[in-house]
């Protein structure tokens, strides 16, 4: 179902007023994955009210860590659906779910929160889970 663009402005502006790329179309994917060098997150947003209380103030808390992706976008899944499908192209053996996060490394998925992992719990608990992540997955081990 697509909601008005006024009703999901607000939605949208939540995660791009974090420095968050928001990608709407094909093209647009495509060409941030052909980018394959480096960290990328990757935040399947939705108007579901998990996407509002969960998962969008858990991306939120998030971004206060010291390990970030190198870059960070978005697209908005049942609004921008071409768009969608061609991000859950690059989202192999994974169902679509929305919302949810991936985490790539050098063009390669490496971690993925799926819907099932956001709705039961709290943002703060969402939050240390994608900072585990980013310390797990984006900061290079020496030695």
């Amino acid at each position: 179902m697509m909601y008005d663009e006024v009703f999901v402005k607000p939605m949208r502006e939540e995660l791009t007023r974090l420095g968050i790329e928001e990608l709407r179309t094909p093209e647009e994917v495509d060409r941030t994955m052909a980018e394959n060098s480096g960290t990328l997150m990757v935040v399947i947003n939705s108007v579901c009210g998990c996407a509002a209380g969960m998962a969008r103030p858990a991306v939120a808390l998030s971004l206060q860590h010291s390990t970030l992706p190198d870059r960070m976008v978005t697209v908005f899944a049942g609004q921008d659906d071409e768009a969608t499908q061609q991000m859950r192209s690059y989202i192999k053996d994974y169902p679509p779910s929305s919302p949810s996060i991936a985490f790539f490394k050098n063009g390669e998925l490496v971690d993925m929160i799926e819907r099932r992992q956001i709705e039961s719990r709290e943002a703060e608990a969402i939050a240390e889970h994608i900072k585990q992540i980013f310390d797990k997955r984006f900061v290079a081990v020496s030695g």
